[in-house]
């Protein structure tokens, strides 16, 4: 394809701090950007070119963005893939549709997998209360997913039994679901990449993640685990990629169980695990996108330093039940630091508002004094980050 290069406007599905992100990124190579986000005060609309305040299935917005943009992306899988297939009849989109489509649905994700012969864990697909009773034992103690719009932890629940299970599927409308077996975790990674249009992909340093409650915690570059496991986390993103012949970033979540990898899931997009890459790269995860999405080649994605994000959520803005504003000056004292906020005008607990970032040229050093920051500025510790 012929490069679409500056002054070009360029369109994104999705206004939230990933898009907001994305924004910023265009804006420093010299593009201009457009959002479609039904939020009117969404995070990357307030400082697109323009917003168009409009449902993504909206025709109207969507005609108006593909007259005035030469490439549309998007900020997060559950924007419905018809609206990606649409717009694709008049300009260029990436990632396309249907990879869209198998990220956006655990179904045809597990399904994907199973056809490729990627790793993937124990699972059952779960339609109805009889595909319950039908499970493999082996599932249980496992985990209840909704097969679409879940993330985050949303839409999931551990069971330990069938009749557990059948209440959890019952509590989600009885959506379709799949149920996976639990694992026994070593660790979880990630690996974001860009591909290009001619398949050229460029991978960023392996993270190693923890979560709380479902939402991500704690990102770790470079990943502590044996580099012959890197190598086969980088090799199966890689085919990922190929097998859907993606165009954009793209993030694959492993489980290590056992000395193995297991896919989680995939994101056709910018993903959380990734925002070190800002402060910590050559080339930022939302500078690729801009990229691969303009037809340009991938950039230099090697890391700088090691790097620790730790991930701000809402929670901290609440002190018992009076609102507050969290300590950043603490913070902001720790020369190593990297401060992110994400403009939202509303602090809920759960919600992502920010993040920060260290950089070191030690890694446990730079873990060292990350926790000690997350600490300062009143992130409760626990066992499950693995990391107190």
């Amino acid at each position: 394809m012929t490069a679409i290069l500056p002054p070009a406007r360029l369109g994104i599905l999705g206004g939230g701090q990933l898009g907001r992100y994305f924004v910023q990124a265009a804006q420093r190579l010299g593009y201009q950007v457009w959002v479609l986000d039904p939020d009117p005060d969404s995070p990357a609309g307030r400082i697109a070119d323009r917003h168009l305040a409009a449902a993504y299935d909206d025709r109207a917005a969507l005609d108006a963005l593909a007259a005035h943009c030469a490439a549309i992306t998007t900020e997060f899988e559950n924007v419905p893939a018809p609206s990606l297939e649409y717009l694709a009849r008049t300009v260029r989109v990436a990632p396309a549709a249907a990879a869209v489509a198998v990220c956006q649905d655990r179904i045809a994700e597990k399904a994907f997998l199973q056809r490729h012969g990627l790793p993937h864990g124990p699972y059952a697909v779960i339609r109805t209360a009889a595909d319950i009773q039908a499970a493999d034992s082996a599932l249980f103690p496992g985990i209840l997913k909704v097969a679409r719009f879940g993330y985050d932890g949303k839409g999931q629940s551990r069971v330990n039994t069938r009749d557990e299970a059948l209440a959890a599927f019952h509590a989600n409308a009885d959506k379709a679901c799949v149920l996976e077996a639990l694992l026994p975790l070593d660790a979880e990674v990630s690996v974001v990449l860009a591909r290009g249009e001619d398949g050229q992909t460029e991978c960023f340093p392996i993270a190693e993640n923890s979560h709380r409650d479902g939402i991500l915690d704690v990102s770790i570059v470079p990943a502590r685990i044996p580099a012959a496991l890197a190598d086969n986390a980088r090799q199966c993103a890689l085919s990922i990629a190929s097998d859907l012949d993606y165009v954009g970033t793209l993030a694959v979540e492993f489980f290590v169980s056992g000395g193995k990898l297991c896919v989680n899931e995939m994101a056709p997009r910018p993903h959380n695990s990734g925002h070190y890459t800002l402060d910590a790269c050559a080339t930022s995860q939302y500078a690729q996108q801009v990229r691969v999405l303009c037809g340009l080649q991938p950039a230099d994605p090697s890391a700088n330093c090691a790097a620790v994000m730790v991930n701000l959520l809402g929670d901290l803005w609440f002190d018992g039940g009076a609102l507050r504003e969290p300590d950043w000056p603490a913070l902001q004292a720790i020369p190593e630091l990297r401060l992110h906020l994400y403009g939202k005008n509303q602090a809920r607990p759960g919600r992502k508002m920010g993040h920060f970032t260290v950089l070191g040229s030690d890694l446990e050093a730079t873990i060292a004094t990350a926790m000690r920051a997350r600490r300062l500025i009143g992130v409760r510790d626990d066992s499950s980050s693995g990391l107190a």
